[in-house]
């Protein structure tokens, strides 16, 4: 499925019916009172966020959404029928913009939520409703309203309780692959990853919510390499699982790098609790490992641990972690 997080769509409500200005005509009857019964409520556009979507795309191929409008009102004081809604389906994570894209509207952070984006026209009265002692015959009625009708924007910003940053090709995908119900592409070179990737591990009968977004480089924060768009995707994880692959000549620097990274591009993300992975362990020598993890650890100032994506002891022990950073 293609990855869109960002679209612009326009969305108008249904017009009320119109009331309906009918008079009684019955057999015998010369001057028959009001009958016209009101128009119907026009349809309102609704915005409903589903938790098993994770791409805004449906919206490029079709942009423009009508609800449907009310019916007339009629005779013997029929009320028109109202306009169904239109539910347009979005993401969790989506945040809906005005037109200049920058003025937030409304945030979805829960499943199943409803927002109305555009309300329906009212619709409009029936000869009936003005009738009184003075006005026996009264040929008033109104015209149904207007529903509104908007330019907005859908901006898609991924909730996940992890986030796994890291480098290009540092195993971030293997590793959402071993624990999660997901199947990212893996690949052994740059940007294999080119959309996050979603997927859920299950531990301990507790579910944990994991993305994976592509890998960070020098100048990410400016838009270098895939940079800046997918950032945004952990902002709002409650915490961070930062690969990096031990076999690296200069892990230090490795890891600086993309923590800078998060600096530039925000603060409060750089300040986010993280576990520190060094991965790949099963391509060196066990007693290695540990005197790598050893010296590395004096170095970061987080929760640092050895993986290898092929063992499944060594999965479970990151499940159980990621599950305590999050409880």
């Amino acid at each position: 499925m293609k990855f869109l997080d960002q679209v612009k769509i326009y969305i108008k409500a249904g017009n009320g019916g119109d009331g309906s200005p009918s008079f009684r005509r019955e057999k015998f009857i010369e001057y028959g009172g009001p009958d016209g019964g009101d128009g119907g409520n026009g349809g309102s556009v609704i915005l409903k966020s589903e938790r098993n979507l994770n791409t805004l795309i449906d919206f490029r191929y079709q942009q423009h959404h009508k609800a449907k409008r009310g019916n007339n009102g009629a005779g013997q004081n029929r009320t028109g029928k109202s306009g169904d809604d239109l539910i347009l389906k979005v993401p969790l994570g989506t945040q809906v913009f005005e037109e200049d894209n920058k003025t937030l509207i409304y945030d979805f952070v829960k499943p199943g939520e409803e927002f109305v984006a555009a309300a329906g026209g009212k619709g409009g009265l029936g000869n009936t409703r003005f009738k009184s002692s003075t006005n026996r015959a009264p040929r008033k009625f109104t015209k149904g309203t207007h529903g509104e009708e908007y330019t907005i924007w859908l901006q898609l910003k991924t909730i996940a309780d992890v986030g796994i940053i890291g480098l290009p090709n540092a195993g971030k995908s293997s590793l959402l692959a071993a624990i999660t119900n997901a199947n990212p592409k893996i690949a052994s070179y740059q940007f294999t990853t080119l959309n996050p990737n979603l997927g859920v591990a299950n531990y301990d009968n507790k579910e944990i919510t994991i993305a994976d977004i592509p890998g960070l480089v020098e100048g990410a924060h400016k838009g270098t390499g895939l940079g800046i768009q997918f950032l945004k995707h952990i902002e709002r994880c409650k915490s961070l699982l930062h690969m990096i692959d031990i076999t690296n000549s200069d892990l230090e620097k490795s890891y600086k790098q993309v923590k800078s990274e998060l600096k530039n591009y925000s603060s409060k993300l750089s300040k986010k609790k993280e576990l520190i992975v060094l991965n790949k362990s099963d391509l060196i020598d066990e007693k290695e490992a540990k005197m790598i993890l050893k010296k590395f650890s004096k170095v970061a100032k987080s929760e640092t641990t050895i993986l290898s994506t092929l063992e499944k002891k060594s999965i479970n022990k990151i499940k159980a972690k990621l599950l305590s950073y999050v409880s």
